[in-house]
């Protein structure tokens, strides 16, 4: 089972959950950092495109377990520029649905390659027999 953890005396958050619980019998999914390569091995300029295309592997992995974006329970997320948060959320609310997770943000230096904006990683979990 998984419950939402937003206490009404916090300042409620925007795009993500401040926790989120899981109990009960549950299959987890660890899903590496997914970064914005199409399948051709291709990176998209902007971020997006990159966005959009990390977005679809996320869903291929998450598929490939039987799980969607409402399993997911815990992203981190890794921007090169704070200046394409906006951008990076609006992206990420049309790929996933407006969908939430508890989430973190870090803002970085550069990834493994330097044309790659953005990196996900996440945690899904879903109930056994669900």
């Amino acid at each position: 089972m998984i419950t939402i953890r937003n206490p009404k005396d916090r300042p409620a958050p925007e795009a993500y959950h401040h926790g989120v619980e899981v109990s009960g019998n549950n299959r987890t999914l660890y899903l590496a950092g997914q970064i914005g390569m199409l399948p051709d091995g291709t990176i998209p300029e902007g971020i997006e495109a990159q966005t959009r295309a990390l977005y679809a592997n996320l869903k291929a992995v998450l598929a490939e377990a039987g799980m969607d974006f409402s399993n997911i329970v815990k992203t981190t997320i890794f921007l090169t520029d704070p200046k394409n948060r906006p951008a990076f959320s609006a992206a990420r609310t049309e790929a996933t649905g407006g969908i939430k997770s508890a989430s973190t943000l870090v803002y970085i230096s550069g990834l493994f390659l330097p044309e790659l904006l953005v990196e996900v990683e996440a945690i899904a979990v879903k109930e056994v027999g669900a």
